[in-house]
């Protein structure tokens, strides 16, 4: 796991900045009823999609929540008063306060499904009835776009992913939300080249590949061994599902422990 404290000085640079952004806060706007008055962005890292969510429309008043200080921090900047250190398992909100809540790229950081749960049984007890959820999945499917080095590193050892589609529509639905909706966007400058695959494994990206462990040099090797070691392969392209908790629904009252925030 990375250490996000660490990552935060460069994590926008390193995850594709504002075009990346752009393309997430419009996806998920386009989900979000135009009448939602309150919005929480769950896992809100540096605050650089907040800030779109919060500007793209008047009236929409948006707060976010991390756990990491460094990110909360960095998000602080961007939306001064309106960021609160956090943990996603446990929000310190009351139930039923949102019209909307988000969680863009943070289930797939979930150390266990129990913990993907917890957070996705949080997001549906802070939001109103009639109040729509948004949130990525499969996240690390969507970096498979098909190429070379795809196909080099499709021999790794793989994790369950915390964000698969059909657990997070089970957790929803086990928290009394019901699908609204479905939609994808680009990862804008986040296309991989051999050269940036190879300094990500060696700073720990793939949790099943440890930094100077053998395998992990192994497949430094064959990523190495690629053509155009500085062309970006195409960029990936993310999923959002959007789910609504029914206008008169009970909220159920909730409590967790804690969870890291949203990144990668």
């Amino acid at each position: 796991m990375l250490d996000y404290d660490k990552e935060a000085e460069h994590y926008d640079a390193s995850r594709g900045g504002e075009p990346r952004a752009a393309a997430a806060a419009r996806a998920v706007l386009g989900l979000i009823p135009y009448g939602a008055r309150e919005l929480l962005d769950v896992g809100c890292g540096t605050g650089i999609v907040t800030r779109r969510l919060a500007a793209a429309r008047t009236g929409l008043r948006v707060t976010g929540v991390d756990r990491v200080d460094a990110m909360a921090r960095h998000a602080a900047v961007r939306l001064p008063g309106a960021v609160v250190l956090a943990d996603s398992r446990r929000l310190p909100f009351p139930d039923g306060r949102f019209d909307a809540v988000t969680s863009v790229w943070l289930l797939h950081l979930a150390p266990s499904p129990e913990d993907a749960r917890a957070t996705v049984a949080e997001c549906a007890r802070v939001l109103r009835p009639g109040g729509v959820y948004v949130t990525t999945v499969d996240k690390a499917a969507a970096h498979n776009v098909g190429s070379d080095i795809d196909a080099v590193l499709a021999s790794r050892p793989r994790t369950p992913a915390r964000d698969a589609e059909n657990l997070v529509v089970r957790y929803a639905t086990e928290h009394g939300l019901l699908p609204a909706g479905r939609d994808r966007f680009p990862g804008r400058g986040q296309g991989r080249s051999p050269r940036r695959t190879i300094a990500d494994l060696r700073r720990g990206w793939f949790v099943t590949l440890p930094p100077g462990e053998p395998l992990s040099e192994e497949f430094a090797a064959r990523l190495a061994a690629l053509p155009d070691q500085d062309r970006p392969r195409p960029d990936p392209v993310f999923t959002l599902r959007a789910f609504r908790r029914p206008p008169g629904a009970h909220i159920p009252s909730l409590h967790g422990s804690f969870l890291t925030h949203g990144g990668n």
